[in-house]
């Protein structure tokens, strides 16, 4: 299955790669249809085989950084449609989190391909990452008052902010967040991270009315959500 997994490292030298990480890499780095995108060649080589990965597999590396990564998007999506699957990973931290990986996470969400990650602990973090909206600043505005009408004041409030923004909510109250915002009339993109990290995890990405119609009736998951920036309607 073709896919786009950002794969978070350590940042130091001396702590080992996430155990999940690990295996999914020991496991799937030397088979044909998987592509290996680090960001600078001698660290990732380094940090590879200390954490025991096999050798043979850092002649597939393909470099990923700031200097490559508006050559390298088109092709590479190319790649994930013809079935391939890619693994990015930055010297250290969480690629894509205000890194030249935000470029191919938001080109694979307009093409309709699945981005996911291996562990990571924290949440806000990583929908920004997943969602591919360019954040080099953003907000957190944490969560949302739950009575009216300060809830929806709040809201009105909230939406004059140009930058990307981080919402935060109770799983219950998911559909008829979706259901606000729609009649609010917001025409600003979301990206809406459902149990990230678990095997239900689901990521949606677009105008509110779209994902309101992917939801299911009194579906309740954890969730955090992310409102692209308003200077960005591309995405």
């Amino acid at each position: 299955m073709s896919e786009l997994i950002l794969v978070p490292t350590p940042l130091t030298d001396e702590l080992p790669l996430e155990t999940v990480a690990l295996e999914i890499l020991r496991r799937d780095c030397l088979k044909n249809d998987v592509i290996l995108l680090v960001e600078e060649h001698k660290v990732a080589r380094n940090r590879w085989l200390k954490w025991g990965l096999p050798r043979e597999a850092i002649e597939k590396f393909e470099l990923y950084n700031e200097h490559t990564s508006e050559k390298m998007c088109l092709p590479l999506v190319k790649e994930l449609k013809g079935g391939k699957k890619i693994y990015l990973m930055s010297d250290c931290g969480l690629p894509s989190f205000c890194d030249p990986g935000q470029n191919l996470v938001n080109l694979c969400h307009e093409e309709k391909l699945k981005v996911t990650s291996t562990p990571f602990p924290n949440s806000i973090a990583l929908a920004l990452a997943l969602s591919g909206f360019s954040h080099s600043r953003f907000t957190f505005s944490g969560f949302i008052p739950v009575k009216s009408p300060e809830r929806m004041n709040w809201m009105k409030a909230e939406l004059k902010n140009p930058l990307t923004m981080i919402w935060m909510e109770t799983p219950y109250r998911l559909k008829k967040l979706m259901e606000e915002l729609i009649e609010m009339g917001v025409k600003r993109k979301i990206f809406l991270a459902m149990d990230l990290g678990a095997p239900s995890e689901k990521l949606l990405r677009g105008e509110a009315s779209k994902i309101y119609q992917s939801l299911k009736e009194g579906e309740k998951r954890e969730f955090v959500l992310v409102v692209a920036p308003q200077y960005d309607q591309s995405t």
